[in-house]
């Protein structure tokens, strides 16, 4: 809505005006002239004025992060114009993603459901990184995967985190070895919005695509505030230091540097196991983003990162001094990183564009007294054109992807580095307004595996009440990449057992989501998206912790494996100041060999998510009450005579904040995390398998290498802290405060 009204001339011209919501004024609103570099943003009183214009035609635009975006057309004589806006709050559907197409689009319009979680969502329960973050996310969770060192994974579907693909500004940077890394320190002030796609995006992607992928959308520099500051702690002695800066040289080039600290040096465990509950980390990410400006506005993007991290977890009296010895077990990971990924708009007519990255990844780290060091360096390079012919929207692409890793174990024997082409292709089909269809594939060679080939088609119905019906289906692939710091082989007695030569995983999906969005002229917005999935899988690589406790068997499955399930979400902001996320996931992971279905471990049968918010105006605070609960998952145990329970049973976390924002720049926020102060202790005997005897001195084998019940070991356990799936943080407070300078 806005109002627009001439006024009487004057000497200079100038476009001016409030800005405000359905209850008040809204400062900080983004107000430019599309198509130029004039711009500015309304003050606390949600005032703005663009002066200095020439006469003419402009288009103005209001847009602010929560809000639907307003633009209106005037035209500008001699003197000045008002021109008033009213903004409606919405988080959920008018942004433009480029995830699931490759290309900007608005996501009404996208023919492949992509989900949109901007920062405001993401501080509604403050997490030192974005791995965390995702705990609220309906149908994604992260999983850890260690009790001791706390390395984890992105779970998309019920699908493990080699399933997933991580990306920074749409370029794949992240795979392997290094999934968690890429969602570790990046400042959460620098994150415009973070994309899900659910379902195999192989076709545009490659491998690591199969199960779905997250893509982490950095600030535009412009866009960016000029200074911004994060900083919280929590009673369990966390810090977190979030930083950002924008510089701006001879309307060139602007440049945006963010740095992330997290540090947390404060042992305990309330548990009793003599185990750390929690790793102790101390991080630092350091990241530049450049945006140069061209001719024709032509697009030349430069970003890096640095990221170095020591983390340790083991028991309380260990040391650094104790590193990689026999006396006092302690897991130290020590990681070195670097990224650089660019997009250059090449000088042409036509819409080309050359995207690369590149990235290096050591990891130095000791389980006990066993080393594991790993190197990863991947790059990667694509050149992508966008054309437009009559109703055809078209993409067409060649990518090379070069990939080396190498590590000092088994299952690494000789240095892993090969060379991929690709070749890639989309056309997206506008019948009419209602009505669209995908047609896309993707060729990729593998010196490894040959000729592979993934299509994929997609279907949009958009009716006139806002009724969105999307089909899409399509296949996935995923590379041989069996040993990624695999701990439960190095943190346990494990072998890794390579039983043939394993052949590319592939994945036939089938996904159909429908939307539906609910206007009310008094501002009020309500969402309802529900999807129903089904996914098969043949040559599935699945590591076999069942057949043998002291070994890890890797082969292809002799059998297949499936995932289907369904997934609802609603949204609604209200005029009132309530807005409400909450989802549900059901779903049905497995794999069948020889007739037998087996549920997939570490695998959850049902989720639920919400973010409850309620903002009081007149007193500038608002309240935010977020949380999710899981349904029972099988456990990895050590044999039949393991005494903890084969599944785990439904938990919660569950966590509140309030924030006052009455301050000019300033917000104040605080809570409590985990208000249920649950633990998975609650319901085992112990987590850590003999954890008074980490280095197996005491335990007795059979000729096989089993272990064997003896009088001090009557359940014939081995050292292992693979019965990991939920946080061991219990209750906790936290306080903080961001500051923002425009």
């Amino acid at each position: 809505m806005f109002i627009g009204q001439a006024v009487a001339a004057q000497e200079t011209n100038a476009i001016s005006g409030t800005i405000q919501t359905l209850e008040e004024p809204l400062p900080f609103v983004n107000v430019y002239i599309e198509g130029t570099s004039k711009g500015t943003t309304t003050d606390i009183n949600g005032v703005y004025s663009l002066t200095g214009l020439l006469p003419g035609t402009y288009t103005v635009i209001a847009s602010h992060t929560g809000f639907t975006s307003q633009k209106e057309k005037i035209t500008l004589t001699d003197g000045n114009i008002t021109l008033d806006f009213v903004l409606t709050e919405n988080e959920s559907l008018d942004e433009i993603v480029i995830s699931g197409t490759l290309k900007p689009v608005n996501r009404l319009e996208s023919s492949v459901p992509v989900e949109v979680y901007r920062p405001s969502f993401f501080r509604k329960n403050p997490t030192p990184n974005v791995f965390e973050a995702l705990q609220n996310v309906n149908g994604v969770r992260p999983q850890l995967n260690c009790n001791v060192c706390n390395t984890g994974d992105i779970h998309i579907n019920g699908l493990e985190g080699p399933y997933t693909l991580v990306m920074i500004d749409g370029m794949p940077i992240v795979s392997g070895l290094s999934t968690v890394y890429g969602l570790s320190g990046i400042p959460n002030s620098l994150i415009e919005q973070v994309e899900i796609v659910k379902g195999p995006a192989s076709s545009l992607y490659g491998s690591e695509a199969v199960g779905g992928l997250i893509n982490v959308i950095t600030k535009l520099p412009e866009h960016a505030p000029k200074f911004s500051a994060d900083v919280n702690s929590t009673t369990w002695g966390e810090i977190n230091t979030d930083l950002s800066y924008r510089v701006a040289f001879d309307d060139k080039a602007t440049m945006l540097l963010g740095l992330n600290y997290f540090n947390y040096s404060n042992p305990v465990d309330k548990n009793g196991d003599n185990f750390t509950d929690m790793t102790l980390q101390d991080r630092i990410s350091v990241f530049q983003k450049w945006d140069i400006k061209r001719k024709e506005d032509r697009k030349l993007s430069l970003a890096g990162r640095f990221f170095y991290e020591d983390r340790w977890g083991g028991e309380m009296q260990w040391n650094p001094s104790f590193r990689g010895g026999d006396e006092v077990y302690g897991e130290s990971i020590y990681t070195t990183r670097w990224e650089l990924l660019g997009n250059y708009q090449l000088p042409v007519k036509e819409k080309m564009f050359f995207q690369f990255s590149l990235t290096d990844h050591d990891q130095n780290s000791v389980y006990g007294d066993v080393k594991f060091l790993a190197q990863q360096r991947i790059g990667f390079g694509q050149f992508i054109w966008d054309k437009k012919i009559n109703n055809h929207d078209l993409l067409f692409g060649t990518a090379l992807r070069y990939n080396y890793y190498d590590d000092n174990t088994p299952a690494t024997p000789q240095v892993d580095e090969n060379v991929i082409p690709s070749l890639f292709v989309q056309d997206e089909i506008t019948f009419s307004k209602k009505h669209k269809v995908l047609l896309g594939g993707r060729y990729d060679y593998d010196p490894r595996h040959g000729n592979i080939f993934t299509p994929r088609v997609a279907y949009r119905y958009k009716s006139e009440k806002d009724d969105l019906l999307r089909l899409n289906a399509g296949t996935g692939f995923r590379v041989v990449n069996i040993f990624t710091e695999e701990h439960a082989a190095l943190t346990g007695a494990r072998d890794v057992i390579i039983a043939e030569n394993l052949k590319p995983e592939r994945s036939y999906n089938i996904n159909f989501n429908y939307l539906k969005k609910l206007y009310q002229k008094t501002g009020k917005i309500i969402t309802l998206d529900a999807s129903v999935w089904y996914t098969h899988f043949t040559n599935v690589i699945l590591p076999d912790y069942d057949t043998n406790p002291n070994q890890i068997i890797y082969n292809n499955l002799d059998g297949s494996a499936s995932s289907k399930g369904l997934s609802i979400g609603l949204d609604a902001v209200l005029g009132s100041g309530f807005k409400a996320m909450v989802g549900a996931t059901f779903q049905d992971v497995t794999t069948k060999e020889n007739d037998e279905r087996t549920q997939q471990i570490l695998t959850e049968r049902f989720m639920g998510t919400w973010a409850l918010s309620y903002k009081f105006y007149k007193f500038n605070t608002w309240i935010d009450y977020t949380g999710n609960i899981y349904g029972p998952m099988r456990l990895p145990l050590l044999g039949e005579l393991d005494p903890r329970p084969e599944y785990s049973s439904t938990w919660s976390i569950q966590n509140i904040q309030v924030t006052y924002g009455g301050f000019d720049n300033f917000e104040i926020y605080g809570g409590v995390k985990n208000l249920l102060n649950w633990t998975p202790t609650k319901n085992t005997p112990f987590l850590i398998a003999r954890a008074d005897d980490p280095f197996d001195e005491e335990v007795t084998f059979d000729d096989s290498g089993n272990a064997v019940a003896t009088p001090n070991n009557p359940n014939a356990l081995t050292f292992d802290p693979s019965y990991m799936y939920a946080p061991n943080q219990g209750i906790r407070g936290f306080m903080g405060i961001r500051f923002t300078l425009k």
